[in-house]
């Protein structure tokens, strides 16, 4: 079973950077989940599934993989392409998009 070593992304409500660089492992399933007949619940009997471990950076959770035998796949994040604007450069006189009202 493979595990996946990546940092995750911060969803849309989040602004801060607190726990931004931490890097995470998780292991692939091994199985697909079913939808159980009476309840419609989705389950798995892949234990390995419900097991995350959290890292202050990839190295660490490199070598914990390599340390435990767990064969990995390193995922580079994607930095997001920010652009600093005021709320003053809506107001512009050479702004470049139309505002209308």
């Amino acid at each position: 079973m493979t595990a996946r070593i990546y940092r995750p992304a911060r969803n849309a409500m989040q602004s801060g950077l607190a726990k931004a660089e931490r890097w995470l492992l998780e292991y692939e399933p091994e199985q697909p989940r079913q939808i159980e007949p009476l309840m419609g619940w989705t389950s798995s009997g892949d234990m390995k599934s419900q097991v995350k471990l959290w890292f202050d950076n990839e190295a660490e959770a490199v070598a914990y993989a390599t340390r435990n035998g767990i064969p990995y796949r390193v995922e580079q994040p994607h930095n997001p392409k920010r652009r600093s604007m005021a709320y003053s450069d809506n107001f512009k006189f050479n702004r470049v998009g139309q505002w209308t009202h």
